[in-house]
């Protein structure tokens, strides 16, 4: 196991261009703990996401991942250690739900490779553990938001990352499938030792499935702490205003 967080973030900006979005973003994070960021609508979660995936360029600070800075690493790198999973819906030209799920091994194989028995075996556990085995034939497009989500992760786990970023991972769910993604994220990040940093606008679920709240308000990151310690008190009617 690594003596170092395995991402952490100081002094870290995240906008756009040279327009800040959200500064003062001070954390670490261990296997097998979920962060979950909350705030208002606008608030600059989706770009710290973005950011920390090193879709945009951090504007100021560091990020690290895995012991070294993220602006060192190159895309095939990151791409080894973290998998992204970001609320657009993915599209796709015929693509049957396995080779959606076989694209999570593109880091190791390239986007021209031929996925090796491994590869595949890797693939079917990972279709295994989000319950959607059974969907493996079926066209991505022709499948409920609720199995889209459920395929997408399992792409992510494909991957074998050590970090797993979340952008609104319950978004286009209902209640039910809500849970069932959150209650499986849950299980798979204490059983693989992944560390999960979400977003999740709907607060019993983050107060439900977070070790740790990343709070953000005005444009800063104005507090973090367990569940209990950041809704206890009137603190979460005074970020939400």
């Amino acid at each position: 196991m690594e003596d170092y967080p395995v991402l952490a973030a100081q002094s870290l900006a995240a906008g756009y261009g040279k327009t800040v979005i959200v500064d003062g973003l001070e954390f670490s994070m261990n296997r097998g703990e979920i962060l979950t960021l909350i705030g208002a609508n606008g608030a600059g979660k989706s770009t710290v996401l973005l950011s920390l995936a090193a879709q945009l360029p951090l504007l100021s600070g560091t990020a690290v991942l895995m012991g070294k800075s993220l602006i060192d690493l190159r895309e095939a790198e990151i791409a080894k250690q973290m998998a992204v999973l970001l609320t657009q819906r993915l599209r796709t030209e015929r693509m049957s739900c396995e080779e959606v799920v076989e694209t999570g091994r593109y880091p190791y194989t390239g986007r021209l490779g031929i996925l090796s028995a491994q590869d595949h075996k890797i693939v079917a556990e990972a279709m295994e553990l989000t319950g959607v085995t059974h969907l493996r034939a079926q066209d991505f497009r022709q499948i409920s938001d609720g199995q889209r989500q459920c395929v997408m992760l399992a792409r992510a786990i494909a991957q074998e990352p050590a970090v797993l970023l979340l952008d609104e991972p319950t978004s286009f769910l209902d209640i039910s499938h809500k849970l069932r993604l959150l209650t499986l994220l849950r299980e798979l990040v204490r059983d693989r030792q992944i560390a999960v940093v979400q977003s999740l606008h709907e607060l019993d679920l983050a107060q439900k499935f977070s070790d740790r709240l990343l709070c953000i308000k005005n444009g800063h990151a104005d507090r973090i702490g367990t569940p209990e310690e950041i809704f206890s008190g009137s603190y979460i009617e005074a970020l939400y205003s």
